[in-house]
C-alpha cells in the first residue's frame, strides 16, 4: 500500500512539474524585443524624386493557412490549421498573385511564417525573397511563441512569423518598433509581440519617405488597438513635423473612419466591427481605402459569398504631403487567405 501511494505521489509530482518546467523555460527563452530594434542600415540607398508616383500592395496572407475552405478556432471556428497539401497550394496561389503584381514598388505583407507548425515549417520569408530576387526584403518578427497550447485537443504549437516588406528600392534604414501594452504573463508566452516596421528612403529634396508595415491586435477588447493606434499616431506626427513623407499600409483590424460599404456581392460584418474615430488624425491626413469590395472575412465558418460576414480592415494612411491617385481591393473570393490584397497608387507632393 505504501508503494502504491508513493507511486501516486510521483505521478502527481510529474504532472505538476511538466507545466512548471515548461513555463519556466518558455519564460526564460521568451521573445522580449526592445521598443526599437534597427533591422538594417545601408550607406547607399535609392533616391525617390519629390514628385515620385509610388505603387503599393498590402496583403495579410494568413500564413498561407486560412484559405476559403478554412475556419479558425480563434475566430469562433473549429480548425487550427489545414493539411500540408492545402498549405502548399496556398503558397503557390499567393506566389502567383504576388508575381502578377510584380510591378508595384512596395509589397507590404503580414502574417508571413518563417517556421511555424501551423504552416508545416515552410519558410515563406525565403520563398518570397527567392520569388523577387531583384527586390529588397526586410522582415520583423511579431510572433515568436515556443508553444501555443490551444486548443487542447490539437495545440497550435510553435509559431515564428512576422511582417515582410519587399521593395524595388533599398532603404536607408529599417526599424522594428514594439507596440506597448501587449498581453500580460503567462498569456504573453502564447500571443503575438505586435509591432510596426518602418523603412526609410531618401527623397531628392533631402527629406525621407517612411513606408510603414503594421499588423495591429485583433483578439482583445479594443484597448490594445487603441493604445497601438496612439503609438503610431505619435510616431508619424513626429516624423511629419520633420518634413518627411509617411505611408502606412497595414492590417489595422479596424475599419476606416465613417466607413460605409458598397460591396457588390458580399455582406458587411456589423456584428464585430470597430471604427477608427473620424477625429483621430489631424486635418490633411488621408485614409485611403476601397469600399466596393471587402478585405477580410469572418473565419468562424468557411467562406460563402453572400453569406459570410465581411469587412474592410486593410488600408492605407497618407501624410498631408502625399496625394492618393487610386486604390483597389483585389478580389479573389478569399481563395488563399482570409484577407484580400489592397493595391494603391500615390504621389509625393513637392515642397513649395
Amino acid at each position: 500500500m505504501r508503494n502504491f501511494f508513493k507511486l501516486i505521489l510521483i505521478v502527481l509530482a510529474i504532472i505538476i512539474a511538466i507545466p512548471v518546467v515548461f513555463l519556466t523555460y518558455a519564460t526564460i527563452t521568451a521573445y522580449n524585443p526592445d521598443y526599437k530594434e534597427v533591422l538594417e542600415e545601408n550607406t547607399t540607398s535609392d533616391l525617390f524624386a519629390d514628385t515620385a508616383v509610388i505603387k503599393l500592395m498590402s496583403w495579410n496572407i494568413g500564413y498561407c493557412g486560412l484559405n476559403a475552405e478554412m475556419d479558425f478556432f480563434y475566430g469562433g471556428g473549429k480548425n487550427v490549421y489545414p493539411k500540408v497539401d492545402v498549405v502548399m497550394n496556398n503558397i503557390r496561389g499567393v506566389k502567383r498573385n504576388l508575381k502578377n503584381n510584380e510591378y508595384v514598388d512596395f509589397m507590404l505583407l503580414q502574417e508571413v511564417d518563417e517556421s511555424s507548425l501551423r504552416s508545416f515549417h515552410t519558410n515563406q520569408v525565403d520563398t518570397f525573397i527567392n520569388l523577387f530576387k531583384g527586390h529588397h526584403s526586410t522582415f520583423a518578427y511579431n510572433y515568436k511563441a515556443l508553444f501555443v497550447p490551444l486548443p487542447i485537443h490539437k495545440p497550435m504549437g510553435g509559431a515564428i512569423s512576422g511582417l515582410q516588406t519587399l521593395s524595388r528600392n533599398t532603404p536607408i534604414k529599417a526599424t522594428r518598433y514594439s507596440f506597448e501594452g501587449n498581453f500580460a504573463w503567462p498569456k504573453s508566452l502564447a500571443m503575438l509581440n505586435r509591432c510596426f516596421m518602418a523603412n526609410r528612403y531618401a527623397v531628392s529634396n533631402g527629406k525621407e519617405l517612411l513606408v510603414i508595415n503594421s499588423h495591429n491586435s485583433a483578439y482583445d477588447d479594443g484597448g490594445l488597438r487603441k493604445a497601438q493606434m496612439q503609438q503610431i499616431k505619435a510616431f508619424v506626427l513626429s516624423e511629419y513635423e520633420k518634413g518627411n513623407y509617411i505611408i502606412i499600409g497595414a492590417d489595422l483590424n479596424q475599419s476606416p473612419p465613417n466607413f460605409k460599404n458598397n460591396f457588390s456581392k458580399d455582406i458587411m460584418d456589423f456584428d464585430n466591427v470597430t471604427y477608427i474615430d473620424e477625429s483621430f488624425m489631424p486635418s490633411g491626413w488621408t485614409w485611403l481605402f476601397d469600399n466596393k469590395e471587402p478585405t477580410n472575412r469572418r473565419n468562424s465558418i468557411p467562406y460563402t459569398q453572400g453569406q459570410t460576414l465581411t469587412t474592410v480592415i486593410d488600408f492605407y494612411l497618407l501624410s498631408p504631403n502625399i496625394k492618393s491617385l487610386s486604390v483597389r481591393n483585389l478580389t479573389d473570393d478569399f481563395r488563399y487567405s482570409d484577407h484580400q490584397a489592397v493595391q494603391a497608387t500615390v504621389q509625393l507632393i513637392p515642397e513649395k
